[in-house]
């Protein structure tokens, strides 16, 4: 069956609450988890000739990027080690969200990859809806969607 599950993470209410279900399927077939979170790339002021100084530096950035990713993955971290199963969460940059996971699913020799039907709320929601039909298109392992009611988004 599965050895290897990677569960991606956008840090919303929503994708909580998906990664905790992937955490339980994971530990029913005992298998081992990698969180993602893919953050968007750094992006440079348009149509300004001088960068504000309090516009944050590439690496002023990052590192928050990096910060709130690993906020988000810790919460899987802590649900997947009380379920007794190992666990590896990596952050990552692409503005190709949808194609980062696919890529770093197969690098990673990930079985399935677990995710959500939609992410974000409002408009965020059609998007990641988008980044999930995407994953879809592109891959090439197993890609299980977990669809939730929309009260369970808000708990």
């Amino acid at each position: 069956m599965y050895r290897k599950i990677l569960i991606p993470t956008d840090g919303s209410a929503f994708s909580s609450t998906v990664a905790r279900a992937g955490v339980e399927f994971a530990s029913q077939i005992k298998a081992e988890i990698m969180g993602l979170y893919v953050a968007p790339e750094y992006q440079y002021p348009v149509y300004v000739e001088v960068i504000p100084p309090t516009y944050p530096s590439e690496e002023e950035y990052q590192a928050s990027m990096r910060k709130a990713g690993e906020s988000y993955l810790a919460k899987i971290r802590e649900a997947a080690e009380a379920a007794g199963l190992n666990f590896s969460g990596f952050v990552t940059f692409s503005d190709a969200t949808a194609r980062e996971i696919a890529h770093t699913a197969e690098q990673h020799h990930c079985d399935l990859i677990f995710m959500g039907s939609h992410g974000r709320s409002g408009w965020g929601q059609l998007l990641l809806g988008s980044v999930t039909a995407k994953v879809l298109s592109i891959c090439q392992i197993p890609v299980l969607v977990q669809r939730l009611k929309k009260e369970a988004a808000h708990g």
